[in-house]
């Protein structure tokens, strides 16, 4: 799930860096923790559905836009471990 967590980062970074918020705006804008928003680009964290919805709303995005393609995560990352 690494891979999965590390595109997502990119995903967010392109995307909020493109529409031009510095973390500490979108942080701010999106009433979470900047470190928070730095961890999740550098894939670190897990977000919530929740979270998902909050960012991508904030920077004026659809959630699917920040959530990776399939075809960038090896099949092994995207398999639910038990």
């Amino acid at each position: 799930m690494d891979t999965v967590r590390l595109e997502f980062g990119k995903n967010l970074r392109k995307i909020r860096k493109l529409k031009g918020f510095s973390q500490e705006q979108l942080a701010y804008t999106a009433g979470i923790d900047r470190s928070y928003i730095g961890k999740v680009e550098r894939g670190q964290v897990n977000l919530t559905i929740e979270k998902l919805y909050i960012l991508a709303g904030t920077l004026g995005c659809s959630p699917k836009d920040l959530v990776p393609d399939q075809s960038k995560v090896g099949a092994d990352d995207s398999k639910p471990r038990t």
